[in-house]
């Protein structure tokens, strides 16, 4: 089995191959462009499509992600539709995003962009503070991470509601879907989580026609793709006071340019794309898994539904 692994890093230093290769010693592991005799190439472990990559590789018979998104190979023309495809669902990775959603979820239950703009004009002033009863998280999108930031957010007693593209129930948690479901669950939302996976129906769907539902003063935090939200429309609302604050970890451009509003917005934390680091050591498996399978001609795990587009 010769699999190709597509980085930017010096296959000195890559991560992947030594716990591969402990896994499945038989593995004959290869770094883009550099990649031998081609025709020996089953399967490629990558984020994004190099030029030439399928052109050079005419006997693959799979395409391995190193993340649990899988947009940007979906969305390059360049890929065969016929290859199977397979995410990479990583436990430590939904651990850290639970870890996201948690800490920001509460920095803005408890104020404490406010407390933190008091500290640096040396004003004390002591605001009132919502019971966590009283205080609505909404998540839109129910997969495995989603669900797992639920689970995680349960124990400070938030009043929890989540909404998704098809009905899913979920112990404890008010749950909404589809269209006629959207605008409902909005309403009640005064912190909202993004964990979306981008599609041609979800890209751009946190414009000015959504965050105009949030009841007034309502929080975003998006942690899913950049290019769910339209920026011009994000950076209005909170212009507006529409929204009162925002946390962003995911941009339309990353590196986001040094010029860019949400650099400097005083209603904006932002982190760079840090919320979830997929860990080699924790994802190998999955990928050994797939690559025995591919081996064996079964089905993988974790199959990317084209259709869906995750």
């Amino acid at each position: 089995m010769a699999l190709v692994i597509v980085s930017r890093v010096h296959p000195s230093s890559d991560v992947w191959a030594p716990e591969m290769r402990r896994l499945m010693p038989e593995i004959d592991i290869r770094y883009w462009p550099d990649v031998g005799n081609a025709a020996e190439v089953e399967a490629v472990l990558m984020w994004q499509a190099p030029d030439g990559l399928f052109e050079r590789l005419p006997n693959l018979k799979a395409i391995f992600a190193t993340g649990a998104g899988v947009d940007a190979i979906l969305g390059d023309a360049r890929v065969p539709k016929h290859l199977p495809l397979a995410r990479l669902v990583d436990p430590s990775m939904t651990a850290e995003m639970s870890e996201y959603v948690v800490l920001q979820t509460l920095r803005f239950h408890r104020q404490e962009p406010t407390y933190a703009a008091q500290q640096r004009d040396r004003v004390w002033t002591v605001h009132p503070q919502p019971h966590p009863e009283e205080r609505r998280i909404g998540m839109m999108g129910l997969g495995e991470l989603g669900q797992d930031a639920l689970r995680m957010l349960k124990p400070f007693g938030f009043a929890l509601g989540g909404w998704s593209r098809t009905p899913k129930t979920i112990d404890g948690v008010e749950t909404f879907s589809g269209a006629d479901g959207l605008q409902r669950f909005l309403a009640r939302t005064d912190i909202l989580i993004n964990l979306l996976p981008l599609t041609a129906e979800t890209e751009n769907i946190i414009d000015t026609k959504l965050l105009s539902a949030l009841p007034k003063g309502a929080f975003l935090v998006n942690c899913a793709r950049g290019r769910h939200v339209v920026d011009a429309d994000l950076l209005a609302a909170l212009d507006s006071g529409q929204l009162a604050g925002a946390a962003l970890d995911v941009f339309h451009q990353e590196p986001l340019p040094g010029e860019h509003p949400y650099w400097s917005h005083p209603r904006v934390i932002l982190t760079p794309h840090a919320a979830a680091l997929t860990n080699p050591l924790t994802a190998t498996p999955q990928i050994v898994d797939n690559l025995r399978r591919v081996e064996a001609g079964q089905p993988l795990v974790n199959l990317v539904d084209r259709s869906r587009g995750y």
